[in-house]
């Protein structure tokens, strides 16, 4: 399925490529880094640091668009998103920036133009929560954390 999203590149990320799927069947469209040339980002660990992506979006209608990590810098340099996944609504138009920590044992150095996140856009579903006296019971009942095996 495919559905149209509008974007705009912001002034800083005016020479930067548009995101995108780096393989035919990918969920996600890489985010570029749209820092500045002459200014890395270096994140020490356990540092956190939101990152411009010189984007904006406009999703349709019951669509939001999640920020994910790259699995290649989690699993090299420990580098992830603090706030997996970053939720982007349907009515957000500002610049899309990703919440990026370093969770690694070294210093990670964010360059102009490195992809550092992943956008998935998916259907929103809205809930009409409807209170009721009690919930119907099931085998698990109220067991939570770890109760279903390790």
């Amino acid at each position: 399925m495919t559905i149209e999203v509008f974007i705009t590149r912001l002034p800083h990320g005016r020479d930067l490529p548009l995101p995108s799927y780096q393989s035919a069947l990918a969920a996600g469209l890489d985010l570029i880094a749209a820092l500045p040339a002459e200014a890395p980002l270096e994140l020490i660990p356990g540092a956190r640091a939101l990152v411009p992506t010189g984007i904006a979006l406009a999703l349709p209608a019951g669509y939001e668009a999640q920020v994910r990590p790259r699995s290649g810098l989690a699993v090299r340099h420990g580098l992830t998103v603090l706030n997996t996944p970053g939720t982007i609504d349907a009515d957000y138009r500002g610049e899309v920036k990703v919440l990026l920590v370093n969770l690694g044992a070294e210093p990670v150095a964010v360059a102009r133009g490195m992809r550092i996140a992943q956008l998935v856009i998916a259907p929103v579903a809205h809930a009409a929560l409807r209170e009721v006296a009690a919930l119907d019971p099931t085998d698990r009942g109220a067991n939570g954390f770890g109760s279903t095996g390790s």
